[in-house]
């Protein structure tokens, strides 16, 4: 009855997805480094972030260009509103960090600034 999902890996890998959820985790890799800014938003969805080992920083900024930073704390649940521009730096390859979003989640309705 009870379902396991665990992800070691490196990157971002969904490993549930649920009617309308999508769960994700979110692990060390180039692409969430400090050295890879790539800006993105979803134009339909808020996204939740939950730090759950190691370090990471989450940066969410306005259209006016004013960035707001939160070093992640466990266990703490950080939402992303729908049409914010945010990234997260993930500081160590002990950083796990657990991701919710709608399952519809996608390039179509996504927004990136390459650095």
């Amino acid at each position: 009855m009870i379902e396991e999902f665990r992800y070691n890996g490196e990157d971002f890998k969904v490993v549930k997805k649920y009617e309308g959820w999508r769960i994700g985790v979110l692990r060390n890799s180039e692409r969430f480094s400090a050295s890879n800014h790539i800006w993105e938003r979803h134009l339909l969805t808020d996204e939740v972030f939950v730090l759950l080992s190691g370090a990471a920083v989450l940066y969410a900024k306005n259209d006016e260009g004013k960035i707001e930073k939160v070093e992640m704390k466990p266990c703490i649940i950080y939402n992303i509103p729908k049409n914010v521009w945010h990234h997260i730096i993930v500081a160590d390859e002990k950083t796990t960090v657990l991701v919710i979003e709608n399952s519809d989640t996608s390039q179509d309705n996504t927004e990136k600034i390459l650095p």
